[in-house]
């Protein structure tokens, strides 16, 4: 009779912190005790503590992220909701009207926005596009009662959606392309170019969108877009130029900006 083999030692949380750390995790004690409590097997812990040291991001070697509040799936290659995105989160469900919000999100990425927009607005009708299809093959898993399309911004949403929109959500690549290969080694590897690249002076993506944004837009409705500080200024004279009268608000505890453009007029005008 065959003897199977014995099980795997299980790794001990100091350890497991040991391992994490020599290989540079800033966070090691706090990592360790996630990938701990998500392993089901020794061996699984093993594999997952082998998979963050090699330098995959603690997401992807998770599965999910915590994001304002909730468990988001991250697939491998899918960009890592940061948790500064949150204050663009706050901010939209402060704008929202309560009852029968329309909200899109460009760019969706696992849709960890849309999802705690969706959470904290009850009956929010919700649509979601991204151009990368592993991005949105994750969004689908972690939105329920809304539709995610595949496609270039504001390319495969309905049409019926222009003018209605009270909620824009485009949470755009802003790197500046000769910056990316400034980024950590976990982004730049292995988070898709495209949810990191925005151009030379990084707005490339955002112009899109503020070109596009007045159509979808109901009267009153705004646009929200994350950008870094020193971007800032030229992220309100995007918005302008395309009719948005915008603003700046920062988070200084998340160390998060974030501009706000709005359409003239209101909820009252979209009929006219």
């Amino acid at each position: 009779m065959t003897v199977p083999p014995p099980p795997s030692p299980s790794l001990s949380l100091p350890t497991v912190v040991s391992t994490l750390r020599a290989a540079g995790c800033v966070f090691a004690e706090d990592e360790a005790r996630l990938l701990l409590s998500t392993a089901r097997t020794p061996a699984e812990l093993s594999a997952m503590v082998e998979r963050r040291a090699a330098g995959l991001p603690l997401e992807h070697v998770l599965g999910w992220a915590e994001f304002h509040g909730l468990r988001i799936a991250v697939d491998p290659g899918v960009f890592v909701p940061r948790r500064r995105t949150e204050f663009l989160v706050d901010r939209a469900v402060d704008l929202a009207p309560r009852s029968d919000a329309v909200v899109v999100d460009l760019c969706c990425g696992s849709g960890a926005v849309g999802a705690a927009v969706v959470a904290a607005l009850d009956g929010a009708e919700w649509y979601a596009s991204d151009v990368d299809p592993a991005a949105v093959a994750c969004a689908r898993r972690n939105v329920t009662g809304g539709e995610v399309f595949e496609g270039d911004l504001f390319a495969p949403l309905p049409a019926g959606l222009r003018g209605r929109v009270d909620i824009l959500l485009a949470n755009v690549p802003y790197v500046p392309s000769g910056e990316v290969g400034l980024l950590p080694p976990e982004a730049r590897e292995h988070e898709p170019l495209v949810a990191l690249d925005g151009g030379a002076d990084g707005l490339d993506v955002l112009r899109r969108v503020t070109a596009g944004a007045p159509r979808w837009l109901a009267p009153g409705g705004h646009l929200l877009v994350e950008t870094s500080e020193r971007q800032a200024a030229g992220a309100v004279e995007v918005f302008a130029r395309d009719g948005l009268p915008a603003r700046v608000e920062r988070c200084d505890e998340l160390y998060a900006t974030v501009v706000v453009g709005t359409r003239p007029g209101g909820r009252d005008d979209r009929s006219r």
